[in-house]
């Protein structure tokens, strides 16, 4: 027998060992273009201009990093395959930094231009720009850093489902190689990135092995998922021994190691995660909304005009600080352990995509309304009413309510003006009342939306969470049905029956109608364009089927063993689950009352006390300035010196102060319902949108109905003070 017919009887022995599709099709160049596809698709979204970014501002502004902070950009940059270097990511930084501080210092020259004066707000306005592009070099700098914690914070949630795939294939199948090319193959990004870069190392020549590029990116993991590291050192283990019990024991026991790491991680994170949400929830809701109680006072003091106050205000209350509110929530959130994503109902079954929109049957026809025009219609008729008092200010169109003129634009002296040079305001309650509606229009509009768009998916979704809760049992059942020796395709039904009436019976009776009714294969009755997954778009589901479905190719007790591993994984699962829900109840509970009430109550309250202090103010100054400009009338003592202190062009406008109330309080019911709904369900963005929508809706009614009562009330207060006569005074 020459060389060739030995090649040719090995590899025939080894296609009747190994029948997967995706390995027979394996090849060393196929993979390496899948790679560089994988890559490219996978960093498309949202890098490509920074990394071109980077690249072009190095070649103009190249900015030098310190030693000790190179080491960990490159590392970073190297973990997120990003084709920039630590330079470029230093000069992008920098750049962005002096264009925010030139922007600071153009706003204030122009504005210095137009106004003719140099005020102590233009300064605050620039030192504003030039502190904030100042404290940005640091973080823009350590992007790479940013992106490769989310990417290992990312990568880590699949690592127990790598593990799964890894330890499923090898139980019937003693090779690394192939089973590290299976779990690519399913794990999704990012994760199955660096398992394509792991075979694209051996491909290029820097590595000789598959285990030893393996080992060498684990090393990568040592100071970050220790677990994972020793699970797979298990799995390499199994490779030298000769015991098939020992083998498969040592595949058991990666799993068990790595189920047990993310226990522990779950505990810690609860913990550790309490702190910073009382820390969010303080300094970052009750006393900024709190803060803005006292800013009419202050702000009225400090010199400067009242609508660049109201400018900066806007900036920081409605942009910095939320932002930054954001950004530090997902930051402690992005920690939060799981051992399997959502799904993406619609990304799972684009035949589902029809119901995000609103369906208008016309005939036997059905047209697709987005449901983005009904929010911005809300948005629009309920929004222009909050600026009808722009409208009347710039027409010159005034009148009294509630005792008060609704605009009440005000001269330097104390006189009724119209909009104009040295006419400032709106300073009415009326105006308050009236720009009520605007934040509520668009609350109102985003909620109407989201609710659109949610309304007919929730069902679904939850009817798949209920499935998952109960999915494990459905696979145990699986299983001992095969291991008895029945066929999987019997099995099925089998299941089917002894779970009837609930959602897991219903899926395995699609599965089974599909095979006996409509004669398809196990693979076409589970994904094929009618399968069973179409209709239960699961990712739990869709991962365990594809197992079965792979072992199914061993045997039958192959099949048994790893639906039964599938379900004691998915049971250690849920019960971690549980568990967090459970250390996090007060912190869930906290945060959605917050939301719910607390916020909007408070925002509601501030509105009524800072448009009583500012009309009291706008009063006196009025008051004291027709008092001290009468001919024969004499203000004693210190009173002549207040009309002083409190000048109208400095006073904050209360219009202006409940539309940066109202658009911050909208602003952190989006982002603590983002927060709290990634708490309690993970990466889950129906359920994220479905909550937006209620709690928009019941926070803003509550604001708006609270904010009208305590103004009407201060504002009757205020109008019962009968101006002092001069006589008083003489």
């Amino acid at each position: 027998m020459n060389e060739e017919e030995i090649i040719a009887k090995y590899q025939k022995k080894l296609k009747s060992n190994i029948s997967m599709e995706d390995v027979e099709g394996y090849s060393p160049t196929t993979f390496s273009r899948e790679y560089q596809r994988f890559r490219k698709d996978s960093l498309s979204t949202g890098r490509n201009l920074y990394e071109n970014a980077c690249n072009n501002l190095e070649d103009v502004l190249r900015i030098k990093v310190k030693d000790k902070d190179y080491d960990k950009l490159k590392e970073s940059i190297d973990i997120i395959h990003l084709d920039i270097t630590p330079e470029g990511a230093a000069s992008f930084a920098s750049f962005v930094s002096l264009f925010v501080i030139f922007i600071g210092l153009f706003l204030s020259g122009f504005i210095w231009v137009i106004t003719g004066e140099f005020s102590f707000t233009i300064l605050i306005l620039f030192l504003f720009f030039f502190f904030v592009g100042a404290l940005l070099l640091k973080p823009l700098t350590s992007i790479p850093n940013y992106i490769a914690n989310k990417w290992r914070l990312r990568a880590g949630n699949q690592m127990v489902l790598c593990i799964l795939y890894v330890v499923m294939y090898m139980r019937h199948t003693s090779n690394l190689e192939h089973a590290l090319k299976f779990a690519a193959d399913h794990v999704g990004n990012p994760l199955s990135l660096d398992l394509r870069k792991i075979f694209w190392d051996v491909e290029t020549g820097k590595y000789s092995t598959i285990k030893e590029s393996l080992d060498s990116y684990l090393v990568k993991w040592r100071d970050y998922n220790l677990e994972f590291v020793e699970a797979f050192h298990l799995i390499e283990g199994s490779l030298l021994e000769e015991s098939e019990d020992r083998r498969i024991s040592l595949l058991e026991k990666s799993l068990e190691v790595i189920l047990d790491g993310m226990y522990e991680r779950m505990l810690h994170y609860a913990h550790e995660l309490q702190n910073p949400i009382t820390i969010l929830n303080m300094l970052g809701v009750v006393l900024p909304v709190l803060g803005l109680v006292i800013l009419p006072l202050i702000g009225s003091l400090v010199q400067g005009s009242g609508a660049m106050k109201a400018f900066v205000l806007f900036l920081l209350y409605n942009l910095f600080l939320p932002t930054f509110l954001y950004l530090f929530g997902t930051s402690v959130l992005a920690k939060r352990p799981t051992g399997y994503s959502e799904a993406d109902i619609i990304k799972k079954n684009p035949k589902l995509r029809k119901y995000s929109y609103i369906i208008l049957p016309i005939g036997n026809r059905e047209i697709l309304f987005h449901p983005f025009w009904v929010g911005f219609f809300v948005f629009l008729v309920v929004g222009f009413i909050g600026l009808i008092p722009l409208l009347m200010m710039l027409s010159g169109i005034d009148f009294s309510f509630l005792g008060m003129n609704v605009v009440n634009m005000t001269s330097v002296d104390g006189k009724n003006c119209s909009f104009g040079e040295n006419c400032f305001g709106p300073f009415g309650p009326g105006s308050v009342l009236f720009g009520l509606f605007f934040p509520l229009g668009l609350a109102l509009g985003i909620g109407t939306y989201y609710r659109l768009r949610s309304k007919n998916l929730i069902a679904l979704r939850n009817n798949i969470k209920n499935l998952e809760k109960e999915f494990s049992g459905g696979l145990f059942q699986l299983g001992n049905r095969v291991g008895d020796g029945v066929p999987v395709e019997v099995a099925f039904n089998d299941v089917a029956q002894n779970m009837e009436g609930t959602p897991t019976g219903d899926f395995f009776r699609t599965v089974s109608y599909n095979l006996q009714r409509l004669g398809m294969s196990v693979k076409s009755a589970l994904f094929g364009s009618n399968g069973a997954i179409r209709m239960f778009p699961s990712s739990l589901i869709e991962t365990s089927m594809k197992v079965l479905l792979e072992s199914s190719k061993k045997g039958t007790a192959i099949v048994a063993k790893s639906l039964i591993s599938i379900s004691t994984y998915v049971n250690r699962i849920h019960q971690v689950n549980e568990r967090l829900n459970d250390l996090l109840s007060d912190t869930l509970s906290s945060m959605k009352s917050q939301i719910s009430f607390l916020s909007p109550i408070i925002s509601g309250i501030v509105v009524g006390i800072s448009t009583m202090i500012v009309t009291i103010i706008v009063k006196l100054v009025v008051e004291l300035n027709v008092q001290s400009g009468g001919a024969d009338s004499v203000v004693p003592g210190n009173l002549a010196a207040i009309a002083g202190i409190f000048s109208i062009s400095n006073i904050i406008p209360s219009y202006y102060m409940q539309l940066i109330i109202g658009l911050y309080l909208v602003e952190i019911v989006i982002i603590l319902t983002l927060l709290s709904t990634r708490i309690e369900h993970g990466l889950d963005s129906l359920q994220e949108q479905y909550n937006l929508s209620s709690n928009l809706f019941s926070s803003s009614i509550l604001y708006f109905i609270l904010a009208v009562i305590v103004t009407v009330i201060f504002t009757f207060l205020v109008s019962s003070i009968v101006p002092t006569s001069s006589a008083s005074f003489n």
